[in-house]
């Protein structure tokens, strides 16, 4: 019996943070006349580049121009870089961004940093990449406003800088795919490791307090955390509905938009949780202000809904926990409701938890800043 009870344990708890495999050190990534070196913790064979959009240092800057050059925009003063700001740690700290001429986008701007290691991009993942991401904004009516790609294409080609640009580094004229392939490679050099979490894991157990230590057991265990926020980048890079928004209203239909499958109704992306703690506000509408009020969120269970991710519903209890409790097994798991499993979190356990999310805080993307000048 104890066998089938571990068996279903390891059902509930089925990862941990960091792959067996990782190499203990910092990896340097070689692409033609361009290296990057990756912080510690990252996994240099998940950092995805396509085939037909190798990286160079000169694609990298013109990528580094296009991002921060407003001109992309319908009307010179919203670029890339506007929501996705280089000191903030590629977000604009707003609930949701701001467009051309003031206007409201529909979902928060989440960071760039570490987009390198996934495929499928935007909140609902409507993007199979970063080239298929850069160009979403450009034509988006409350982002960057142009009526057109056609129109991106003609006003950019209209500058003799990037004319030249484009055909030192792609070899023809601008145009539409070749533009959103050098930003998407720009914004693939934006990393983020070297957290005290990384050094923890490699090696050095002097990097975390006992306090913090105790948060990582919880966020592996009692919080449950690690069901979603899983691997090298604490994401499992899936879609899942925790009940954002089911509360006021105004329900966001996320991936179930891109899919039209009824499982994926309200589920949003998994987001890294690196740089944590400077990507505020958090959710996919902004929602929640502090990581202490997502910390109680998730306390609470989420919100409860008819589309409520299974893993909002699973019972918390740690392993230990279920091989004392054979006689009362099928009491544990309670997934036919519609409403999230609290956690039962206690005071300390929340000041544990926040104390570890601290710790996911790196280097990488911080050299990282606006040209001193753009193209004429």
């Amino acid at each position: 019996m104890k066998r089938v009870l571990l068996a279903f344990a390891l059902i509930l708890f089925p990862t941990t943070i960091y792959a067996e495999n990782i190499p203990p050190q910092r990896e340097k990534l070689q692409f033609q006349d361009f290296t990057l070196e990756l912080p510690l913790g990252l996994e240099a064979d998940r950092f995805y580049v396509p085939d037909d959009n190798q990286i160079s240092a000169d694609k990298v800057e013109l990528g580094r121009a296009l991002f921060f050059d407003p001109r992309l925009s319908a009307d010179d003063s919203v670029a890339c870089a506007f929501c996705h700001v280089a000191e903030d740690t590629f977000t604009d700290n707003l609930p949701t961004s701001i467009g051309i001429e003031g206007q409201k986008g529909g979902r928060n701007a989440p960071s760039i940093i570490n987009r390198a290691f996934s495929r499928e991009q935007f909140w609902d993942g409507r993007a199979a990449s970063l080239e298929e991401q850069a160009k979403g904004p450009l034509t988006n009516p409350v982002e960057m406003g142009m009526p057109s790609h056609d129109a991106v294409v003609k006003k950019i080609s209209a500058i003799k800088g990037y004319r030249e640009w484009f055909k030192r580094v792609f070899g023809n004229e601008v145009n539409i795919d070749d533009l959103a392939k050098a930003i998407a490679t720009f914004e693939r050099t934006v990393v983020s490791g070297g957290s005290k979490m990384d050094r923890f894991t490699f090696g050095d157990k002097s990097a975390l307090s006992a306090s913090e230590k105790r948060g990582f057991e919880l966020f592996e265990g009692k919080a449950r955390c690690v069901q979603c926020h899983n691997g090298f980048n604490f994401t499992d890079e899936q879609y899942h509905n925790i009940g954002v928004g089911w509360d006021t209203g105004k329900v966001d239909l996320g991936r179930y938009t891109v899919t039209k499958r009824r499982e994926h109704i309200g589920a949003f992306k998994t987001p890294s949780l690196r740089e944590i703690t400077t990507t505020d506000p958090y959710m996919h509408n902004g929602s929640i202000e502090t990581l202490e009020e997502v910390i109680e969120f998730y306390n609470r269970g989420g919100v409860g809904n008819p589309f409520l991710d299974i893993e909002m519903k699973r019972p918390s209890a740690s392993l230990e926990e279920m091989l004392d409790a054979l006689d009362r097994i099928e009491g544990l798991v309670k997934l036919e409701s519609d409403e999230g499993a609290a956690l039962n979190l206690t005071r300390r356990d929340k000041a544990d938890l926040l104390a570890f999310l601290k710790t996911l805080d790196g280097k990488g993307w911080r050299k990282i800043e606006e040209p001193d000048s753009f193209p004429k």
